[in-house]
């Protein structure tokens, strides 16, 4: 089987996430392809069986250019399996489960693409990447009385084992 793994990262966490699904499918013993949505030249659908598409949350929603090449490729998509994988900080806290439910909903909207599976997975915090207001907004809008304090430095909350069955049972 053939999986193409599509990904849209802003601060390298779900960059990160697509290599790993990219190691994870290989170790299934399928052959991958994986692509940047910033460059959607290199995106090839031909011979592909299953899409995982990845990317992160910021603002409430998915970035434009990801949500656009799902718009441009929906006849693509929906003649394949494909898996969504939601990467937001909500996604770590079981409050923000629901919120982060939302953004899938919000982006199914607008894109008309619906996946046959959805995984909300846990970011991380990048401290590195943040000026001050974003700083201010991690703490006050995102993380919000949750227990993390970003003053303690960068964290991923990614649950690795989780996504290895999940990446597994989608393509079992």
């Amino acid at each position: 089987m053939k999986v193409l793994i599509i990904y849209a990262t802003v601060e390298g966490q779900t960059g990160k996430i697509a290599r790993f699904v990219e190691d994870e499918v290989g170790k299934l013993g399928h052959e991958t392809a994986l692509a940047d949505a910033n460059d959607p030249k290199t995106i090839s659908f031909e011979g592909v069986d299953a899409v995982i598409l990845a990317a992160s949350v910021h603002e409430r929603r998915h970035p434009r250019k990801f949500e656009a090449l799902l718009t441009a490729h929906k006849a693509d998509l929906k003649k394949k399996k494909t898996l969504l994988l939601s990467v937001s900080l909500s996604a770590a806290f079981p409050e923000g489960l629901e919120e982060a439910g939302e953004y899938v909903v919000e982006m199914k909207m607008r894109t008309g693409v619906v996946p046959d599976a959805e995984l909300l997975v846990a970011g991380a915090v990048r401290t590195d990447h943040y000026d001050y207001f974003a700083m201010q907004v991690v703490r006050h809008v995102v993380l919000r009385d949750r227990p993390y304090d970003p003053d303690a430095g960068e964290h991923e909350f990614t649950d690795w084992q989780g996504l290895s069955a999940e990446i597994s049972r989608f393509l079992g």
